[in-house]
Order: structure tokens, then C-alpha cells, then sequence
């Protein structure tokens, strides 16, 4: 296939993620409310809003991550669709496997920030203003602080799954990801600042899931690298 073509077949496969996300979007959208009283239904404080453009955005951001949740499988699809020309009939049976783990790590990841950092954080924070503040939240930043909390570790979750994706594709190999290591610790750590709060507890909270997760990453990578070589010598 020439340069056109390669052109051609990636904007087929991205209108066909785009059109995903918006007909999920549009689903999520309808059943908005039932999301958003399932996600308040143990808040103790009551949400308010500072105004009607208030209400829009809760809207939006809440069906944009359920549509960006269902989306990811499709994506996935997409991409191993654009590359299984340039792989191997072994390659892409096993290649094709990492699609539902994709979708099942991001799930985890929101759930691990939804029902273990989340809680925790927020606690801590609202000890910090016992007997100085009182507590009024309006809904717009309650759900920036939840996004922010959830979100980053569902993509942050997928890292094992992408890595031994890469390395299956010879794109990447264990001893470059070792010799990397200290780089990609100091990269974790700012990512772990930059979408957690301003104090210490959430900062290490995050930073040692991560590199957990890319401790693991590593020692997969080792593992679809020696099933690889062991596959090309066999053959």
C-alpha cells in the first residue's frame, strides 16, 4: 500500500472511532441523571451550582467519560485493524488479545481512583477545614476533583497492556525499558504531582501505584520478548 492508501486507512479507521464516541456520547447523555444521582447518592453535603452553563458542563463531562470508556475498545480495534498488515499470522492473534484488556484496565483504574484514592483524599482534605470553613461545594468543582482523581489512572492502568503491545511489535524490549527506568520514574512522579491535589499524602498515594505499574510493565515486557525470541528461533 502507498502513501495515499496508508492515508486513506487511517481516516477510515478514525471516523469510525469518532462516530463510536459520538453515538455513546448521545446514549450517555440521555441517561445522565441516573449516572449523576449514583455517583452523589453518598455525598453528605448538598452540590449547588453558580449558574445554567453549570449544569451543561456537568452534563457533558460526565457522558464524555462514559463515551471515552465504551470508545477505548473500538479504538483499540481500530488500531490493531490499521496495523495486522505489517504483523505476523501469530502476532496477530496474540496482539488482537490485548483489546478487552484494555477496556478491563481502564475500568480498573477509574475504579481503583474512585473507591481507594478518592475517599481517602477527599477525607484528608476536608479534615484540613473542620472548625475553619464551612463546607459548600458547588457541582462543577466536586466533579473536576472526581475527574481528576478517577481519569488519569484509567489511562494510567492500560501502561502494562501498551507496553507489551510495543514490545510484541519489536517497538520497545525490557532492557531499553530498564535502562530507562530512572526517566521514567522521574516522568510518574511529575504526572503524580501535576493531577493530585497539593499535599503529600495524595502525591504518594499515586506515585507508588505507578511505579508499581510500571515495574510490572517491565516484567511483562521480559516476558512477551522471550516468548517472541523463542518463537522466531522455533520457526
Amino acid at each position: 500500500m502507498d502513501l495515499i492508501g496508508h492515508l486513506d486507512e487511517l481516516r477510515k479507521r478514525l471516523i469510525i472511532i469518532l462516530g463510536t464516541f459520538m453515538v455513546l456520547l448521545i446514549l450517555a447523555f440521555v441517561y445522565v441523571e441516573d449516572i449523576y444521582h449514583l455517583l452523589v447518592q453518598d455525598l453528605e453535603v448538598k452540590l449547588a451550582i453558580l449558574g445554567p452553563s453549570d449544569i451543561l458542563w456537568v452534563y457533558l463531562m460526565l457522558s464524555c467519560v462514559i463515551s471515552i470508556s465504551g470508545t477505548i475498545p473500538m479504538a483499540a480495534y481500530q488500531v490493531w485493524l490499521f496495523v495486522r498488515p505489517a504483523l505476523k499470522e501469530l502476532e496477530r492473534k496474540v496482539t488482537l488479545a490485548y483489546i478487552p484488556a484494555l477496556f478491563l484496565l481502564f475500568i480498573a483504574g477509574i475504579s481503583f481512583g474512585y473507591f481507594v484514592i478518592f475517599p481517602i483524599v477527599y477525607q484528608f482534605l476536608l479534615s484540613l477545614s473542620e472548625d475553619m470553613f464551612t463546607t459548600f461545594f458547588t457541582t462543577e468543582k466536586y466533579f473536576q476533583f472526581l475527574l481528576h482523581m478517577t481519569l488519569p489512572f484509567g489511562f494510567l492502568f492500560e501502561l502494562p497492556v501498551v507496553i507489551m503491545f510495543l514490545t510484541s511489535l519489536g517497538v520497545l524490549n525490557p532492557y531499553r525499558l530498564q535502562k530507562i527506568r530512572k526517566y521514567s520514574y522521574f516522568v510518574l512522579i511529575v504526572t503524580a504531582i501535576l493531577i493530585t491535589p497539593p499535599d503529600l499524602l495524595s502525591d504518594i498515594l499515586v506515585i507508588i501505584p505507578l511505579i508499581l505499574l510500571y515495574e510490572c510493565s517491565v516484567l511483562l515486557s521480559k516476558f512477551v520478548y522471550r516468548r517472541k525470541q523463542r518463537l522466531t528461533l522455533a520457526a
